[in-house]
């Protein structure tokens, strides 16, 4: 019998954070090319949605029987559910976008690339959380700086519909953009619990 069948477990947590922000990375750029007018790319979208939710169960099981994290497990958690928040959104504009009948317009597409710069940050800032700290908060700032533009964006685009004749297409281009914009808001929440993971562990 093995001398180490006693001792606990120890997964690679962090590894499996990153895995998570390498296939949103993966789906936000899918969404970046919908967003350009590429409508079958909707499919790559969900399929990045559903693997992510994999991955993401899979941290929480490794959570679960960790004895020890090199990351606070509370916020490995938080940083995990508020990663696959920012995918889901992008879902949520594709679906409503197709039941709608509305196709993405260049601020969608504005908008949908700030999103993947801005979940490449918090990637970055993932893989720096443990041995650079100081990289992981740069990088984090950098994912909110993204999220800021994304609001610019969304700002003059609520200005430009107002010009729109018809008012049931207002409605809905105003929706869509307020949709893109949770996305934005979702980066900044994960960029925010990066900065709260770092000044707890110091």
């Amino acid at each position: 019998m093995s001398k180490n069948w006693f001792l606990p477990e120890t997964p690679d947590v962090m590894a499996t954070l990153h895995q998570q922000a390498e296939v949103t990375i993966k789906g936000m750029e899918a969404f970046a090319q919908w967003a350009s007018g590429l409508p079958e790319q909707s499919s790559a979208i969900r399929e990045a949605e559903h693997e992510a939710d994999t991955v993401r169960r899979e941290l929480a099981q490794q959570l679960r029987i960790a004895f020890t994290t090199p990351v606070d497990q509370e916020d490995l958690f938080t940083l995990s559910e508020r990663l696959d928040s920012i995918i889901n959104a992008a879902k949520n504009v594709v679906r409503e976008a197709e039941l709608l009948e509305f196709a993405p317009t260049s601020v969608t597409a504005d908008m949908a690339n700030e999103a993947v710069q801005g979940v490449k940050h918090i990637a970055t800032a993932f893989a720096a959380l443990i041995k650079d700290p100081d990289e992981a908060t740069k990088e984090a700032d950098a994912a909110t700086k993204s999220g800021r533009h994304m609001e610019k964006r969304y700002s003059t685009a609520m200005r430009e519909t107002a010009s729109e004749p018809d008012l049931r297409t207002a409605v809905i281009m105003r929706e869509h953009f307020r949709q893109c914009l949770a996305i934005g808001e979702r980066i900044e929440l994960v960029a925010d619990r990066i900065w709260y993971s770092v000044v707890k562990e110091q």
